[in-house]
This record gives structure tokens, C-alpha cells and sequence, in this order.
């Protein structure tokens, strides 16, 4: 009981972390239709910029001031880029997204250095916040917490309650019915994608101290956050929102419970067999969920897109 407990803090503090990095790349795609394959690297080059803004200021300026260039950077690329290439269509906006992962990835690279940065939370938050369950909770990883569940709570009051926010769902809608009510419609839009990138770096800021800080980190939650999005349903807060969550605890669950595959399947009624080395399905009966762990939300995400193409809470086509 202690072990699942446990598990289901650190499930809930890595899924809101997901739904930190994949709601900025939600805001983009609801407001804009526009898939951001460059979302992860804004990720990362918040943590780089925080991590050097830290070395002179300490982590608190950087988390206030990182985001917001990564936000400068981010409109910047809406206007003097994404905005040439959205007259094209989809495919070279994804092809030009794809291409500024790249440049990202090396200029950090580049920097940087291609090895893991120093970058360490704050000593105000280095201590226990509580123990529970024999397992000690760090004040940082409730700071993390915080923060994830007041950017969603600010998002859904922002989009659902304000007119900034009935203005921004409009123009998507009805762009020029949006622009003859004398909205500058280009500019809700730099500052949408603007916003979604500052997102994902102020999501870099937060996790690069606790998922440390290195050239890869885009990489290695890039993918995850896609299939956040895509699960919850591509242009839903609230189901970006929700998958985050379930695929978080569904990893951490899985990297916990050192469950065979032969455990399974006897459970099932299927017997063990005697010479497993010579059975045709002596892999699988060898298989652990640990080892699956990693691939557990892929195997979510073609499930959902067979049942449910539109994903859990999804209004757009897949």
C-alpha cells in the first residue's frame, strides 16, 4: 500500500509535468491548427536559458525571465517565419517546425556543449515537504505540482472566461468576421504561438533541475508530449490534461511492479511450460512490465487512434 501511494504522487507530479510541456503545444494547435514539431525544443532551450541566467542571478530571476524570451523567441518565429509558410499549408508548416527543431538543437549544442549542465533547484526549496508512506516527498517536486495545476487552472480561466479568450477561440473560427470587429488577427496569433512556446521553456525551467539538464532532454519528452496531445484529443486543453496524467501514472506504475508476463498469463489458465528455452514463446514469458514500461503509451496511442481517432476529448480530425 505504501509502494502504490507512492507511486501515485510521482505518477501525478511526472503527468502534470507532460501537461506543463504538451498544454503550450495545445494552446497552438487549437487556436491555430498548427502542429508545433518544434515545441520540444523550446522546452529545452528554456532550461538551457534558465540554467545560464541562474549561474549570475540565482533560480528564481531565471524562472521569470527565460520564459518570457522564450516567448519573445517564440512570436518572433510566428511572424517572420511560421506566418510565410501557413499560406502553404499544413506540410511545410510541419516541415518547417521539423527543420527548427533541428537548429535549436544545435545551437544549444552548440553553447552549450553536449554534455549535462549544472543546473540545480533552488536551496529554499532543498528539503523534505513531508513524508508520507515511508517515502520522503521533496519541497521542489510540490513547487513543480504548484506551478503545473496553476498554469492549467489559468489556462481554462483565461480561454473560457475571459475575452481575451473568446476573442482568441473566434479567430480561429471566423477570422474575418474576427478582423472586420477590428481584431488584429495576425497578432492574436503571434501572441497564441508566443504564449504556447513560452510554455513549453517555462515546463524547461521547471523540470531541468529534477530531469536534469541535457542536449537530449527535447528528445526524450518530445515524443511523450505528442502522444499526450494526441490521446487527449488534439485541441483539448482538458484532454491534454487528462492523458498527461494517465500516462504518467501509467509509467511510473509500470517501472514499479516487477510483473511478468508469465504471471499473466497463468493467471489466465495458460500453464508454464516445462522447457521454456525451447518454447516458441519463451521471450514473452520472459517479458517483465519494466521492460514494456517505455512503450506502454505508444501502445495507448494506436489504441486510441483505432477505437477513438479523434482522441478522449478531441473536437479535430486526426
Amino acid at each position: 500500500m505504501d509502494l502504490f501511494i507512492i507511486n501515485v504522487i510521482d505518477g501525478l507530479i511526472y503527468g502534470l509535468l507532460l501537461f506543463m510541456l504538451s498544454s503550450g503545444l495545445t494552446l497552438i494547435f487549437s487556436m491555430m491548427g498548427v502542429l508545433n514539431l518544434s515545441h520540444a525544443a523550446f522546452y529545452m532551450l528554456g532550461a538551457y536559458l534558465a540554467y545560464q541566467i541562474s549561474v549570475y542571478t540565482g533560480f528564481w530571476v531565471g524562472l521569470i525571465v527565460a520564459p518570457l524570451l522564450v516567448t519573445i523567441l517564440g512570436a518572433a518565429v510566428e511572424r517572420y517565419g511560421l506566418r510565410r509558410v501557413h499560406q502553404y499549408g499544413h506540410v511545410p508548416e510541419l516541415i518547417f517546425t521539423f527543420g527548427l527543431f533541428f537548429v535549436i538543437e544545435e545551437l544549444v549544442q552548440y553553447i552549450w556543449g553536449r554534455s549535462m549542465v549544472n543546473y540545480n533547484s533552488p536551496e529554499s526549496l532543498d528539503f523534505i515537504a513531508f513524508n508520507l508512506a515511508g517515502g520522503s516527498i521533496p519541497a521542489y517536486k510540490v513547487f513543480m505540482l504548484l506551478v503545473s495545476v496553476g498554469i492549467f487552472l489559468a489556462l481554462y480561466y483565461v480561454l473560457a472566461r475571459t475575452r481575451v479568450g473568446m476573442i482568441i477561440q473566434a479567430a480561429l473560427s471566423y477570422p474575418k468576421t474576427v478582423e472586420a470587429l477590428g481584431h488584429n488577427v495576425p497578432l492574436v496569433f503571434m501572441g497564441v504561438f508566443g504564449v504556447g512556446t513560452g510554455l513549453a521553456g517555462l515546463a524547461g525551467v521547471i523540470a531541468g533541475p529534477s530531469l536534469t539538464t541535457f542536449p537530449g532532454m527535447a528528445f526524450l519528452l518530445g515524443s511523450i508530449v505528442f502522444v499526450c496531445v494526441v490521446v487527449g484529443g488534439l485541441g483539448s486543453l482538458f484532454g491534454a490534461f487528462v492523458a498527461s496524467l494517465l500516462i504518467g501514472w501509467l509509467q511510473t506504475f509500470a517501472a514499479s511492479y516487477n510483473i511478468g508476463a508469465a504471471d499473466i498469463l497463468i493467471a489466465f489458465g495458460y500453464e508454464y511450460p516445462k522447457d521454456v528455452y525451447y518454447h516458441p514463446w519463451r521471450d514473452l514469458w520472459t517479458l517483465t512490465l519494466p521492460q514494456i514500461g517505455p512503450i506502454l503509451p505508444y501502445i495507448l496511442l494506436i489504441l486510441v487512434l483505432v477505437f477513438r481517432p479523434n482522441g478522449l476529448f478531441g473536437k479535430r480530425e486526426t
